[in-house]
């Protein structure tokens, strides 16, 4: 079997049901790279990039597209090494890494369907009959009545877990929401939210917080203030805490680990397992987050070994498009070491079109995919509903790119 046509597809629709979102992420655009063989098999892949740059997945997988055609096999290992061989310096980091991750994924898909067997199957055999999934809340809405309105619809939905971010989120503007006191009340302000979710959920409902720290959103914090903010918050025993830290400094998250019992978590915006593996010598992380929708699924096993390695537990960062998300699974059931598993609760057809009955929640359980390869569909229909549209990209400001609302 060998490959005979290799293509980007971008699609943007409707990403989510969630009443609490913000506007701006309500609607996006996916990027996904379909492969062929002379079997007429196909296989789909995804790339984050497509979430923030679509249009520069084109032009990558073009310079790649004859490294397959041209050759022979379709191995996903064996093609990886020769497409970052091939494209060297450019294929180390970032977009042409993350593009050559959608290739090797749209691989791995297309070797599962071929064998008849679920992508986790080669990617290191099933670990898990299940693990814990979370609803990936986004920002905080408020005031609190919001905030309560919006876990109780997650408990409802069948979660056990519910990730928050840092500050608030006005709720009619969907804007950020100052701190009141200012940034020095953030230590008062998270143990607020945290003991309005607890009393409103119980004890045993669990609770993750993120930080959002990497995009620089919100005021970011230091190492202090975010020492005091989660002594201030161990008292309601979150899972873990999300970067709480900008990547700058994997020193600094090493010390803040020193500093608390909570476990800290990072790595979503690392591209490699180099990169990951610089923080993982200093124990900069708690729970390592890769993505096998910016890594590649190889990667991402790569970095879950080394995490194991180190005594590190995985929670795979899942907030890309149905394929990219059914990648993440795929991966967090081949690894051992997965402690949860992010999901994007009221997902919209971007998702729920694409993995169609392969995603199962059973009492805040995920169940492991039992379709061959990542269990993907993209028909015809689907691209018809949703032809791709500019100007829907994230954290986007240019002239003539403005993040549409």
């Amino acid at each position: 079997m060998r490959i005979t046509a290799v293509e980007t597809i971008l699609l943007t629709g409707p990403s989510s049901n969630d009443p609490w979102i913000t506007f701006a992420k309500q609607t996006r655009t996916v990027a996904l790279v379909r492969v062929t063989s002379d079997s007429g098999l196909t296989g789909i892949g995804e790339t984050y990039c497509g979430y923030f740059a679509p249009e520069l997945v084109d032009p990558v997988v073009e310079l790649i597209r004859p490294i397959l055609t041209e050759g022979d096999g379709t191995d996903p290992v064996t093609l990886g090494e020769r497409m970052r061989l091939c494209l060297g310096y450019a294929a180390r980091v970032g977009v042409v890494g993350a593009a050559i991750g959608a290739v090797e994924a749209a691989l791995w898909d297309l070797r599962g369907k071929a064998e008849g067997v679920p992508a986790h199957q080669l990617l290191g055999g099933l670990q898990h009959q299940r693990r814990p999934a979370y609803a990936t809340g986004g920002p905080s809405p408020w005031p609190a009545e919001f905030l309560l309105q919006k876990a109780e619809r997650y408990a409802e939905s069948g979660f056990t877990a519910l990730k928050v971010a840092t500050g608030g989120m006005d709720q009619q503007t969907r804007r950020d929401l100052p701190v009141p006191g200012g940034r020095d009340a953030a230590p008062e302000w998270e143990v607020e939210k945290l003991r309005l979710l607890r009393d409103r959920l119980g004890p045993e409902f669990g609770l993750l917080l993120d930080g959002h720290m990497g995009g620089g959103r919100s005021e970011v914090w230091d190492l202090e203030l975010t020492t005091r903010v989660l002594r201030a918050i161990e008292e309601f025993d979150p899972i873990l805490v999300e970067e709480p830290l900008p990547y700058t400094d994997p020193d600094a998250y090493a010390e803040l680990r020193r500093r608390t019992s909570i476990p800290i978590a990072g790595g979503e915006q690392l591209s490699s397992a180099a990169e990951f593996a610089l923080w993982l010598n200093r124990d900069a992380f708690g729970v390592a987050q890769p993505d096998a929708a910016w890594l590649s699924p190889s990667e991402f096993l790569t970095v879950a070994a080394n995490a194991a390695a180190r005594g590190t537990r995985i929670a795979s960062h899942n907030w890309c498009g149905g394929a990219g998300v059914m990648q993440n699974v795929h991966c967090a059931f081949a690894c051992a070491n997965t402690l949860i598993v992010e999901l994007l609760p009221d997902a919209g057809p971007l998702h729920t079109r694409l993995w169609g009955d392969q995603l199962v929640i059973e009492n805040g359980q995920l169940l492991p995919p039992t379709a061959p390869g990542f269990g993907v569909r993209v028909d015809d229909r689907l691209l018809a509903d949703f032809p791709y549209r500019k100007g829907h990209e994230e954290f986007v400001s240019m002239p003539g790119k403005v993040l549409r609302t």
